[in-house]
């Protein structure tokens, strides 16, 4: 659905976060901004997000912890509650202490050394699985690179980039969901699928 009225969306945003800060006893603020600028370090191609959320305050180190679970959370929440479709979640951005800077940077260097590591070995790299967002930027960081080729594979929140040699043919082992205790780490598991979408 597309978002045809942004000042309503964004009040929706308002509503939904005054009663999740009221009932979760989180120390934050927040600001939202309709049709906020897009950054200068953007990558090509980027997508401007349309509404952009901000949060601070005493709380805020909560919400950056675990990867930053708990924004991408509320983040996805107001997604589906605006009803966006996966292909417009760029429309809505979250962001708190600039976290979303650094880690665009973290992924834009993580992209130079794998495009370098790949083209040394001449085998695939997969990436750490990450949100549709940060799996679009990887796909824009290595779109330049003509002698390699970028894939999304796996499902759900274990979906990762692959980057290959242009011209690799095979299958690359996708990592197992983990089940017990620990992190999950780059374990096998079953045979990735090759599908042909980028996020």
């Amino acid at each position: 659905m597309p978002m045809t009225d942004k000042v309503a969306a964004a009040n929706q945003i308002n509503d939904f976060l005054k009663t999740i800060l009221a009932n979760s006893g989180l120390k934050l603020k927040y600001r939202i901004s309709v049709n906020p600028p897009l950054p200068e370090d953007a990558p090509p191609d980027a997508s401007r997000a349309e509404i952009a959320v901000d949060l601070a305050g005493p709380d805020s180190t909560l919400l950056l912890e675990r990867g930053n679970a708990l924004l991408n959370a509320l983040e996805s929440l107001s997604a589906k509650m605006l009803r966006l479709e996966s292909f417009e979640h760029d429309k809505l951005s979250f962001d708190s202490r600039n976290s979303k800077v650094a880690r665009k940077s973290e992924l834009k260097l993580a992209a130079e050394v794998a495009a370098e590591r790949v083209r040394k070995s001449g085998q695939p790299h997969l990436f750490a699985p990450m949100n549709s967002r940060e799996r679009r930027l990887v796909h824009l960081y290595l779109s330049q690179e003509s002698d390699l080729r970028t894939e999304s594979s796996g499902e759900g929140p274990r979906r990762a980039v692959v980057l290959y040699p242009k011209d690799f043919k095979g299958t690359v082992s996708a990592p197992a969901p983990s089940f017990g205790g620990g992190r999950g780490g780059r374990g096998g598991g079953g045979a990735m699928r090759g599908g042909r979408g980028r996020r």
